[in-house]
């Protein structure tokens, strides 16, 4: 697992940094809240090790960012604070999981593993970004309370886009699965099946971002 770990206290860093590389885990990590919102709109972690006082973004308000841009990314709030308000707080902000300091690695990561795994049920049948709305299993997709009328290969654009979001898709890998087996992927008309996929989702519903040379984006 790839996780984000955004901890302002160095030594306790440090110490969850041996930890999760030490049972195989890959890490990113920072102590400030503004750098953490970057790295988790640029990259792709199974989880994120958030703690609320740091120094420059209270963590809770790095959690609601995550949360408003789409953010699927399973969170486990980690702080000295103990109060009944503030664990109700990061939960209700969109948090996973809470673990209050000092703490077992052991137990950070079996929670962490929990969380992934909980995750990972639930964006099984569905996906959610922004104000769309995707159910896999009954083959529908909402924008606010707008249904989308979708082709089968515009569907199968957005399950790709929607699986991957805030993230660019190669051009020919989301025209590998647009596009049946035996049939060529045409890039001409995958470009054609985008486009009618961002009309669908415009006006309210999350922008297909067309990266230059490299694919597309589906940001919320």
């Amino acid at each position: 697992m790839r996780i984000l770990v955004v901890e302002d206290d160095k030594a306790l860093r440090h110490s969850l940094e041996a930890s999760l590389l030490a049972v195989g885990f890959e890490l990113r990590s920072t102590d400030s809240g503004d750098q953490a919102l970057h790295l988790e709109a640029t990259e792709r972690f199974d989880a994120a090790v958030l703690d609320i006082g740091l120094p420059d973004i209270d963590g809770f308000e790095v959690l609601k960012a995550f949360r408003r841009r789409g953010s699927q990314t399973p969170v486990l709030m980690l702080t000295a604070r103990d109060a009944l308000g503030d664990r109700v707080a990061g939960l209700d902000f969109g948090a996973d999981d809470y673990l209050v300091k000092p703490f077992a690695p052991s137990e950070l990561i079996a929670r962490l593993r929990a969380i992934v795994r909980r995750r990972q049920g639930r964006a099984a049948g569905a996906a959610i970004v922004g104000s769309l709305v995707c159910d896999w299993d009954a083959g529908r997709a909402q924008v606010n309370d707008r249904e989308l009328s979708l082709r089968p290969r515009e569907w199968a654009a957005l399950r790709v886009l929607a699986s991957r979001a805030g993230q660019v898709v190669d051009r020919e890998l989301l025209a590998a699965e647009v596009f049946p087996q035996d049939e060529a992927p045409s890039l001409n008309a995958l470009e054609i099946h985008v486009g009618r996929l961002r009309r669908q989702l415009q006006p309210d519903g999350p922008a297909v971002t067309n990266i230059r040379g490299r694919g597309y984006r589906l940001d919320p």
